[in-house]
């Protein structure tokens, strides 16, 4: 079996990797690998085409395959909360949680991940047409590339003004001095409503949940206990990714990871569908409102 991930030099979908090179899935009886593939809409088109049997991806992307969650449910969470940073030129002097600041900056984002930042400028009172330029990093979006750590290196190269991505990526940018964080939703540096517009998610397709409920379980079971594992020894970080990681993401990834885990929580809550509807619709993703039922695997809540 095999579950897609839009991104592996990364905390943001780390329970994944973790579980299969940790030997979590393994131990629920079930022979799991993963396989990078971005961007997420690419990803979440590989569960809808068969070709993977799972997504760890941003939960909101599960629309770019699954429109108005027909046929794919969450069946839990990866972590809490909308993930990113907004990391800009540490010699633009921008203040945290200034987005006045940011008017007339290129800004690199992800397809699908620049939905989140769009939205967020808009709640914080900016025009996003027309005080601020979001756009993909040129040499991004082809395939094995980490953009979290791109993105850093084209901040370093003076490529760009500014970036939205992952926790790696900013760690990288701010241990190197060339950015400085300016937005993380996450704890709250940013408006409210932006912490449930998206999470890291786990999702399947209803056919596999109807067919083959073990399964499914069996690897809900396998996320979270990576998660309690890593909660409980943040060092495990470093052994799953020795051979897999850069030399620099493999020294940083346990801090990065240890400042995440009081997110690490595979409960998918009412509050977060409602906030993540209505994210999905001011974006144009949906039209309807699904109920939490629609969207999540309820029968694997107990699990959590």
């Amino acid at each position: 079996m095999k579950i897609a991930v839009p991104d592996l030099i990364s905390n943001s979908y780390f329970p994944v990797p973790a579980a299969v090179e940790l030997g979590f899935f393994e131990k629920e009886g079930l022979d799991m690998g993963y396989e990078l593939i971005f961007p997420v809409d690419d990803a979440n088109k590989a569960l809808r085409d068969g070709d993977v049997d799972f997504v760890g991806g941003s939960a909101h992307s599960t629309l770019a395959a699954f429109p108005e969650w027909e046929g794919a449910k969450l069946v839990c969470a990866l972590s809490q909360g909308m993930y990113w940073f907004l990391v800009a030129r540490t010699d633009l002097n921008i203040a945290l949680g200034d987005t006045e600041a940011l008017k007339g900056l290129h800004i690199g984002a992800a397809p699908w991940v620049d939905l989140g930042l769009k939205r967020l400028l808009t709640e914080a009172g900016l025009d996003i047409e027309k005080d601020v330029n979001i756009a993909p990093i040129p040499g991004t979006v082809v395939p094995g590339v980490s953009f979290g750590v791109t993105a850093a290196a084209a901040l370093e190269d003076g490529k760009i003004d500014a970036f939205w991505a992952n926790g790696m990526g900013a760690e990288v940018a701010v241990t190197r001095s060339v950015g400085s964080i300016v937005l993380d939703p996450r704890r709250g540096v940013g408006p409210a409503p932006s912490f449930n517009y998206t999470q890291p998610a786990f999702a399947t397709t209803q056919k596999m949940i109807d067919e083959n409920p073990d399964t499914v379980a069996a690897a809900v079971r396998a996320i979270v206990n990576v998660q309690k594992a890593i909660k409980a020894d943040v060092s495990l970080c470093t052994g799953a990714v020795r051979g897999s990681f850069p030399e620099t993401e493999t020294s940083l990834i346990a801090q990065v990871v240890e400042r995440d885990l009081p997110f690490y929580d595979a409960a998918i809550s009412e509050e977060f569908v409602v906030g993540m509807n209505a994210f999905s619709r001011d974006m144009g993703l949906m039209t309807g409102d699904p109920a939490y039922e629609d969207v999540v695997a309820t029968q694997f809540r107990e699990l959590w």
